[in-house]
């Protein structure tokens, strides 16, 4: 989305600031200024933080300044500490800006995560783009404002995409949607649906449909998470079309909680497991291996990457302490790693 030359300024807002000292639009006039909103629990996000930390390097030079601006999703995201972490995990070097109150998101009239939004040197809006991809579209707009600056600067070509699925050829099916856990927003497939604030028994042995997820065991339902709550088993149902699955879990107890993770009835194969999850021998049966995550911090976990497309039933056996907010889903996929996986699993 580009925008007319000299109709809209960008405000003046922000107080705590992470990886630099405090600054302001005003003070960065003359430079082109890439304003990001993200979180650091938002999947889209997380998918474009390469590019924007790449810019930074590139063009910080040259006359660039990216600011990340961090308006949570949810009540933990808005603790500096948590920012912070999130910030040091993806490798993030430029200015970030706490916004735990959406000040800036709303003097921007920002509506979605993630947001990008290209200022000129003299602090107007010139580009705005919405959720991932236009990477190259993005990178252009800032070498054409860095080029009113300096015209004769020297800015290279347009970087290649990052990742495989952005790569031509790459196919973006359409996932199944979010889906939140806690009562004001979550779909619960159980008889009777929630027990909202109170710590209740949950049942369920029938079908699983899409765009639920069904409870079994003693959950505490909360108006952003659903809880593991005493002891006994607990477990969380769902099914999903997508290529991979993440969740939004924390241990509000301050304890690492385990999630043991089936598909389709079986635990994951190590082809389909992700930098968070982890393999063992089973502990109850001493053979075969178990699939599982540890939550050790409140943030996203990536749960499942099959590498391809494809409708599956997911079971979640946590721990007591296990708090779950939301499962976000992938439908992009590259065809050719598609189909090295597909041969590597059929000659194992």
């Amino acid at each position: 989305m580009r925008v007319e030359k000299g109709t809209v300024r960008a405000p003046e807002i922000g107080r705590v600031w992470l990886n630099s000292a405090p600054l302001s639009f005003r003070q960065l006039r003359g430079r082109v200024v890439l304003v990001d909103f993200w979180d650091y629990t938002c999947v889209n996000c997380i998918r474009t933080l390469p590019y924007v930390q790449a810019w930074h390097e590139r063009y910080r030079d040259k006359g660039l300044t990216v600011i990340g601006v961090h308006t949570p999703e949810f009540t933990f995201a808005q603790y500096e500490s948590n920012v912070d972490r999130g910030i040091r995990e993806f490798g993030l070097t430029y200015p970030v800006v706490v916004d735990s109150n959406r000040e800036i998101w709303k003097a921007f009239a920002n509506r979605y995560w993630p947001t990008k939004y290209l200022l000129d040197k003299d602090g107007y809006l010139r580009f705005g783009h919405f959720g991932e991809g236009g990477y190259g579209e993005c990178e252009q707009v800032i070498q054409e404002l860095i080029h009113e600056i300096d015209p004769q600067l020297k800015l290279g070509k347009i970087m290649e995409p990052l990742r495989e699925e952005d790569h031509p050829g790459a196919v973006c099916y359409r996932p199944s949607g979010e889906l939140y856990l806690g009562h004001v927003r979550g779909r619960i497939g159980n008889e009777g649906g929630f027990k909202e604030d109170q710590v209740a028994d949950y049942e369920f042995d029938g079908k699983v449909e899409e765009t639920f997820f069904y409870a079994a065991g003693r959950w505490a339902s909360t108006v952003e998470y659903f809880e593991a709550a005493e002891a006994g088993p607990h477990s969380l149902k769902l099914k999903y079309e997508a290529s991979a699955v993440n969740l939004v879990m924390a241990s509000p107890r301050g304890l690492p909680a385990e999630v043991r993770i089936l598909q389709d009835g079986k635990p994951l194969q190590r082809s389909q497991g992700t930098k968070d999850t982890r393999f063992r021998t089973s502990a109850t049966s001493g053979e075969g291996s178990e699939s599982y995550v540890v939550v050790d911090a409140a943030r996203m976990y990536f749960l499942v990457d099959n590498r391809d497309f494809g409708e599956h039933e997911l079971e979640l056996v946590c721990s007591p302490g296990v708090a779950a907010f939301a499962f976000t889903f992938t439908g992009c996929v590259d065809p050719v790693a598609s189909a090295l996986q597909t041969a590597a699993v059929s000659k194992s």
